[in-house]
């Protein structure tokens, strides 16, 4: 970890503890940093979607199974 200053919105912040609880300020900042990577991930494999189509058979995969 590392430590670092920067100025924040007190008014965001306010918001983002009485929403999740959260008892301090680095809990906070880390679950919404957590949570914009997860998002911008979530954006990047949606390039792929409809790139590639699956050409197996679900049925039989299906019975192989038993």
């Amino acid at each position: 970890m590392s430590r670092t200053n920067i100025d924040l919105d007190d008014a965001l912040i306010k918001k983002g503890l009485t929403l999740t609880h959260y008892k301090t300020k680095k809990q906070l900042v880390n679950h919404a940093l957590e949570e914009f990577v997860k998002k911008i991930r979530r954006k990047g494999i949606l390039k792929f979607m409809g790139s590639h189509c699956w050409e197996g058979d679900l049925d039989k995969m299906r019975r192989s199974r038993v």
